[in-house]
C-alpha cells in the first residue's frame, strides 16, 4: 500500500509539473504573437492578426489593435485589424462592460 502511494504522489507531481510547463509555454506564445504585431516583416503581423483573430474580447486587445492600425502601413493589414476590431466591439456591447486586465 505504501507503494502505490508513492507512486501515486510522484505522478500527481509530474503531472502538475507538466500542467506548469504547459501554461508556461501558451502564455510566452502569447506575449511573442503581441511582440510580433510590430515586427517588420508583414507576413509575421499577419501571423499575429490571425492569432489575435482567436483571442476573446477584452479591453486591452482592442485598444493594442486599435495602436496597430495606427501604425501599420500596409492598408491590408489595417483592414484585417479592424475586422477583428469590430467583432471584439460587438462581443464586448453584448456582453456587457469588460473588466480592465493587469498588465503583467
Amino acid at each position: 500500500m505504501d507503494r502505490v502511494l508513492k507512486i501515486t504522489g510522484v505522478a500527481v507531481a509530474a503531472v502538475a509539473v507538466a500542467g506548469a510547463v504547459a501554461a508556461l509555454l501558451v502564455r510566452d506564445q502569447i506575449h511573442r504573437q503581441r511582440r510580433n504585431l510590430f515586427n517588420p516583416l508583414a507576413i509575421r503581423r499577419m501571423a499575429a492578426l490571425e492569432h489575435m483573430a482567436r483571442q476573446e474580447a477584452s479591453v486591452d486587445h482592442i485598444n493594442l489593435l486599435r495602436d496597430f492600425m495606427r501604425w501599420e502601413p500596409r492598408r491590408i493589414l489595417r483592414n484585417r485589424a479592424r475586422t477583428i476590431v469590430d467583432r471584439m466591439e460587438r462581443e464586448a456591447s453584448a456582453g456587457g462592460p469588460l473588466p480592465e486586465r493587469v498588465p503583467s
